[in-house]
């Protein structure tokens, strides 16, 4: 069964078409109009092998927040619904990734109950047209509305380029593994009976 998914969200301030298949091969098609966040999200999509298409049109004219806010809205919304029911999946994951300088750890609970735990301190107010602050608030997005729990902890890094790459490309490595199916189990991983 194809784990795919396609959502298109339009609010007063955003206009965000998506397409991601959880089962690709790292195709990313990126646009959202802030350079330094496609060159993260291709990252994601490559490093995932995930199959990501993602055009958005916001009011850049008046900050990034709700572009990078409503991409990781969307996202998350896309990878909840690509999941479907959950069954088969190994439900955890967690990458410890180096980029250089930098040093990411990532660890996922696909679980359904939403959480977010982040530490990360930058040392710049912006990486090409991102502003650093926003990147807690995409992850936080992708988190919540992809009821995943979610902590992220910078570990060691100079290079701010670095730290956020590391980032993307952890959580891109973990939900990889998370969303992974495992040949054990043909139901959801919980002794609940649903997740």
């Amino acid at each position: 069964m194809a784990r795919q998914s396609e959502i298109h969200r339009t609010t007063g301030e955003t206009d965000i078409r998506l397409k991601l298949n959880l089962d690709g091969s790292g195709i990313g098609k990126i646009n959202t109009g802030i350079g330094f966040l496609d060159h993260m999200l291709e990252g994601f999509s490559r490093h995932g092998f995930f199959d990501l298409e993602c055009v958005v049109k916001g009011d850049l004219d008046v900050d990034g927040h709700h572009t990078v806010e409503d991409t990781g809205i969307v996202l998350g919304s896309a990878i909840k619904e690509a999941l479907g029911e959950k069954k088969g999946i190994k439900r955890y994951g967690s990458f410890l990734l180096p980029m250089d300088d930098a040093l990411c750890y990532c660890v996922i609970d696909l679980g359904g109950r939403p959480y977010f735990q982040y530490e990360c301190e930058f040392t710049c107010e912006r990486l090409g047209g991102l502003d650093t602050e926003l990147i807690r608030e995409f992850f936080y997005a992708v988190s919540y509305t992809g009821a995943m729990n979610l902590h992220m902890k910078m570990l060691s890094g100079i290079n701010n380029h670095h730290m956020a790459e590391a980032m993307f490309k952890a959580f891109a490595k973990a939900l990889d593994q998370a969303s992974s199916m495992e040949p054990r189990t043909k139901d959801v991983l919980s002794t609940k009976g649903s997740l």
